[in-house]
């Protein structure tokens, strides 16, 4: 048997190099694969233990291709959800992890999942429709306001009264907290979750988290109460799917799969398209040919037409390589002995496949720093160099919604309005666990585009009209 061997990196951070993961997150990995190359030891996060940080795509595929008896993820890998809750998919393994996942995927697939249309083209329309000419406005504010009321519509299934209005408010102020910097330090060192009242940081997180609860719960059990086929909402499906013994999840796991999908769901769309809409606006020529191909469409086309979109697609696709929303993919724990190229790990050693870096490698993507959608044009990556979801049996189970609300929001506001960049270059900084754009992208609206036609959604798919 080969004898251990670990990697060179840094195995202990000092409270210096803890407090740049948090505000330069990129620019320390970047320094390490520098020094170390595209395997290394870096320690991070809460439990402060260190992690395998792989970034070659021979390691990557090593990673989302193991036998679950060999590499596994949820708790055992460090993954801690003061948020979401001990029943979230993230967080559970094995067994567990392959039943929840089952009842979970048919809402985010097909034709269930194209049901939506209408009502993101509709959210899309209502959020733009406040735009005022010569306004400048936070790009990633609006598309939070997007992507939130089509979590609460779509997977909730709440409309306006007042536990819509409440679930509302509570959420908004848990997700977008004052100092989202002291949040972020509260959730990574658990040392600093004390509860001394509502007026500290850990109580009134605790306080909102309670609030939530009692919503949810009040939601769930209204749902039982008046069981209703007819609805299409992800919570509904959800509450109606049953596993191979016949049974349904639980109002505890129904709560923390909510959250999950709350949690994942906004702030990862919304940033991904403040990104794309700054790339598109920042090199005027990818806007162009976006608007070509949008307008060479046709009056009638529907929702698959959009989908299809070769450069569309191209723009997200480079969107979320330069600038992945997650750093990591989900980290594995070792359960028995595995080789990844030279090294040989034990049980317990912790694998992170790390997103950004293998987006960044220029063996992969020549000039990885420039924005060119072309890349995907010209050539196919494998999922072992192209995770922006990440990978195997962890890869995000809402990726082909969260591309179909990206792609439809894209074409409806190029094809209705004239926007152009307020400032330079934001940068990427950490909200939370995500990287966001600094200053949230600012634009100035110059209008409605001249001679446009104003793009709808029927329930079968997207049109042109008047």
């Amino acid at each position: 048997m080969a004898k251990p061997k670990f990697p060179d990196g840094s195995r202990t951070l000092s409270l210096l190099q803890k407090l740049q993961w948090i505000t330069k997150p990129l620019e320390i990995l970047e320094k390490q694969a520098q020094i170390y190359g595209d395997i290394f030891t870096f320690s991070f996060g809460p439990s402060n233990i260190p992690q395998v940080i792989v970034s070659n795509p021979e390691g990557v595929e090593k990673i989302f291709t193991a036998d679950l008896k060999q590499l596994d993820s949820g708790k055992e890998a460090g993954i801690k959800l003061p948020l979401l809750g001990q029943h979230s998919l993230i967080a559970l393994s094995g067994e567990q992890h392959r039943r929840q996942r089952k009842l979970l995927m048919p809402p985010f697939h097909g034709e269930r999942m194209r049901a939506y249309g209408e009502l993101i083209h509709k959210i899309t329309e209502q959020v733009t429709s406040q735009w005022q000419i010569d306004q400048t406005f936070s790009v990633r504010s609006s598309m939070q306001a997007i992507s939130f009321e089509v979590i609460i519509k779509a997977v909730f299934g709440l409309e306006e009264g007042s536990r819509y209005k409440e679930l509302k408010e509570v959420l908004l102020e848990w997700l977008n907290p004052k100092r989202p910097l002291l949040q972020t330090m509260i959730l990574m060192f658990p040392i600093l979750q004390k509860n001394l009242g509502s007026w500290s940081p850990w109580g009134h997180f605790l306080l909102l988290r309670q609030r939530m609860d009692e919503l949810i719960y009040a939601e769930i059990k209204e749902r039982r109460a008046k069981l209703d086929s007819s609805r299409t909402d992800i919570l509904s499906l959800m509450m109606a799917a049953r596993d191979e013994n016949g049974e349904q999840m639980t109002d505890v796991e129904l709560r923390d799969e909510l959250m999950t999908l709350l949690v994942a769901g906004h702030e990862t769309t919304a940033t991904s398209l403040a990104w794309a809409f700054y790339w598109i606006h920042n090199q005027p020529q990818i806007r162009d040919k976006l608007l070509q191909e949008l307008d060479d469409l046709g009056d009638n086309p529907d929702s698959s037409m959009i989908l299809k979109l070769p450069y569309l697609n191209a723009v997200c696709k480079e969107t979320l390589r330069i600038y992945p929303v997650t750093v990591f993919a989900f980290p594995r724990v070792v359960k028995s002995p595995l080789q990844i190229g030279d090294y040989h790990f034990e049980p317990g050693t912790i694998l992170s496949a790390c997103i950004y870096l293998t987006h960044h490698r220029e063996d992969l993507y020549p000039e990885p720093k420039h924005f060119k959608p072309e890349r995907f044009l010209e050539r196919q990556f494998s999922p072992y160099e192209y995770l922006p979801f990440g990978g195997g049996n962890r890869r995000c189970l809402g990726f082909a919604f969260a591309e179909f609300e990206m792609k439809l929001v894209l074409a409806n506001v190029l094809s209705r309005w004239q926007l152009v960049l307020a400032d330079s270059k934001p940068k990427p900084v950490r909200k939370g666990i995500l990287l966001a754009p600094s200053d949230g992208v600012r634009m100035v609206v110059k209008g409605k585009r001249t001679q446009q036609r104003v793009m709808q959604t029927t329930s079968t798919g997207l049109t042109h009209g008047n």
